[in-house]
């Protein structure tokens, strides 16, 4: 092969990559792909807010989705919702604190 074959080859690799890299920022701009534009414009939805042991096998996990909080038991076996539909208490997801004095 003389060197001329090696450029046309680089050069058609580069332009591949390139093709290849500006198909990907379209599908990522326009929404191309279902669910993808609400992680890339809003962040992320889903939340694991605290996870506590119960034992070996099983564990309960606190998650936030949005604004609402569900509390669910995972274990070796089979998964429980305990509780859904809990409205988150504060909004950067610290522990709740509320102080006052009923008269």
């Amino acid at each position: 092969m003389e060197n001329t074959d090696y450029l046309t080859a680089v050069v058609a690799l580069a332009f591949v990559v390139g093709l290849i890299a500006m198909i990907g920022w379209a599908v990522r701009r326009f929404g191309l792909i279902p669910g993808a534009s609400a992680v890339i414009r809003g962040g992320r939805r889903i939340k694991i807010v605290e996870v506590t042991p119960i034992d070996v096998r099983r564990k309960l996990v606190l998650i936030r989705r949005d604004d609402t909080e569900h509390l669910v038991l995972l274990g070796a076996q089979r998964d429980l919702v305990i509780e859904t539909g809990v409205e988150s208490g504060t909004p950067n997801g610290g522990p709740s604190t509320t102080t006052g004095s009923a008269a």
